[in-house]
């Protein structure tokens, strides 16, 4: 059965096509549960006119598919708080 840890291990390996860096280190993960199988992941893109947004999406759910025991996935985007990057992130992008 996947755990909230596998979920968030599997979401590394997703990566923003713009900024080329994975979405948990983005931070555009609010929030992973995991209840019998089902995962429910709450999440943000870096804009909402994200042009990648549905090839995002649609990369999410396949990951967290293909883990053992996974039977659903629901995905609630959201842009409320939006997306900002952390202090950290701006010293990465060099901002």
């Amino acid at each position: 059965m996947a755990t909230a840890d596998d979920v968030r291990n599997a979401l590394k390996t997703v990566e923003d096509p713009e900024i080329h860096m994975d979405i948990i280190t983005l931070e555009l993960v609010y929030d992973i549960q995991v209840n019998d199988g089902v995962v429910y992941i709450k999440m943000t893109l870096t804009t909402p006119a994200c042009p990648y947004g549905p090839q995002l999406l649609e990369e999410v759910k396949q990951k967290v598919r293909a883990l053992e025991g996974v039977k659903d996935v629901e995905l609630e985007l959201t842009f409320v708080p939006p997306w900002q990057p952390s202090e950290e992130l701006r010293a990465m992008f060099g901002v």
